[in-house]
């Protein structure tokens, strides 16, 4: 399958570098008008040379159509993940896998917003996650744990013997109302403390 994806990005490639080849040799006036005129007929007298022009090009129409289906359909799979069982074959969208890690965010309280986003791929069942944690959380701690609870769920619920890499990436440190409300009150007090702290000298 590797295979005909490069041999249809190469494809792609090829046919882009002609048009573009073609479109500079007449932005530059390499081929005169006259030249152009003459090939073209020649092309059309020839019913040898029309049908092969016809080939070609619905050959290439296949071609394109064909690669189009199995980029497509490769693109298709990776969005589920596949697995048998006695009776056939079941496939899990990538999105009910994410909805079943976001729900991880209500577990553990020391995260305050979790969004995944899970691929499958030949290395196996790579899960990318973007968390926001409270201003209470040890990082290391933390993250070694959900990494740890989320491979436990994926297993539980799937039960998958693909492998399971989880990557953490922490976009920010939320403070929790609780220390905001306690740092007011402790402004507020200790603004109270000092005497005659609204007085200046006349």
């Amino acid at each position: 399958m590797k295979f005909f994806t490069v041999l249809g990005i190469l494809f792609y490639a090829g046919v882009i570098i002609l048009v573009g080849l073609v479109l500079i040799i007449f932005s530059l006036n390499l081929l005169l008008p006259q030249e152009i005129n003459n090939w073209l007929t020649f092309v059309q007298s020839s019913s040898n040379s029309r049908i092969m022009i016809g080939l070609s090009g619905l050959l290439l129409i296949l071609i394109s159509f064909s690669f189009a289906q199995i980029i497509l359909g490769k693109m298709q799979r990776e969005k589920t993940i596949a697995f048998a069982t006695p009776s056939g074959q079941v496939t899990i969208s990538l999105s009910a896998v994410e909805d079943l890690i976001r729900r991880l965010a209500g577990i553990i309280p020391e995260v305050k917003e979790l969004r995944p986003d899970v691929v499958a791929n030949k290395k196996g069942i790579v899960v990318e996650m973007r968390v926001v944690l409270r201003s209470e959380a040890n990082i290391p701690e933390l993250t070694a744990r959900l990494q740890e609870i989320t491979k436990s769920k994926i297993q539980e619920v799937l039960g998958v013997e693909e492998q399971i890499i989880i990557r953490i990436h922490v976009a920010k440190i939320a403070h929790d109302e609780k220390d905001n409300r306690k740092r007011r009150d402790f402004e507020k007090e200790d603004h109270a403390s000092i005497p005659f702290s609204g007085y200046g000298r006349s």
